[in-house]
């Protein structure tokens, strides 16, 4: 396996953005607005090429740096406790009780699964990129279990930042929201053992939540969303002691500090 030092992976990071920015303008129909597919058309020329650039970019990487188990296997010792399977299950209960399925079904069938394979490949695109190589760089740079968290977090929520051209300030939310939720998704991979997970609750989460935006007006289904994501946010803050102990180090911290 190959070495990637944290201004590599921020390098990679910013390739992955320009790539994922740029390339959906080429096929993007006009008047599209984010995060918003009204027809099959759009949800193919619009999210079907943003998650395959940024799934293809996610996965060469590994690829090339041949982590491949690192990245979508957790370390039996980095396992978190059974309690903390509140939060995939918080995430469960938002997607069963947020989704606009009235508003699915009015799209009809071929609609559905192209949107469901495109949220799917959100979560492929996503969570290989932070979850996967970001979790597992910082880890090999001696970083803490702690710190590992928090920086994915971090970069995750400020590539959301991009949104900032297209959608102005409006965006500056949506960048504190994503950076906690690359935090519950980093709980997810940790307490379920891989990276399968966090990237099936990652694409249903944006599935159930896009559902909500089709048609004139928004349903009332998103605020399960925003309900969970404050329920989570409050848990996350009371127990972060609890799975981060002061001196806790990383099964890759500990190899890279003994080499």
């Amino acid at each position: 396996m190959r070495r990637l030092p944290i201004w590599g992976f921020i390098l990679l990071v910013l390739v992955y953005i320009v790539l994922v920015q740029f390339i959906p303008r080429l096929t993007k129909e006009e008047g599209g607005e984010y995060a918003t597919f009204q027809t099959v058309s759009e949800v193919i020329s619009g999210l079907w090429v943003t998650v395959g650039v940024g799934s293809a970019v996610a996965l060469i990487a590994v690829a090339v740096l041949r982590w491949w188990r690192p990245v979508f296997i957790e370390d039996a010792k980095q396992r978190l406790r059974g309690w903390v399977w509140v939060f995939p299950i918080i995430i469960i209960a938002a997607i069963v009780g947020g989704t606009a399925y009235g508003k699915l079904a009015d799209q009809g069938g071929t609609y559905i699964l192209a949107m469901l394979l495109g949220a799917v490949f959100i979560g492929v695109s996503e969570e290989v990129m932070f979850r996967g190589v970001g979790v597992t760089a910082f880890r090999r740079a001696g970083f803490t279990e702690g710190w590992v968290a928090l920086w994915t977090s971090v970069i995750f929520g400020l590539v959301h930042a991009t949104n900032l051209f297209s959608e102005g300030i409006a965006a500056l939310p949506q960048v504190l929201v994503t950076a906690c939720a690359g935090y519950f998704f980093y709980l997810a991979r940790r307490v379920s053992g891989g990276l399968w997970l966090p990237i099936l609750l990652h694409g249903l989460w944006d599935f159930g939540s896009m559902s909500n935006l089709l048609g004139e007006s928004t349903s009332i289904g998103a605020g399960a969303f925003l309900v969970a994501d404050a329920v989570m946010l409050i848990i996350a803050v009371f127990t972060i002691r609890k799975i981060f102990p002061r001196l806790e180090k990383s099964a890759d911290a500990e190899a890279s500090t003994r080499a």
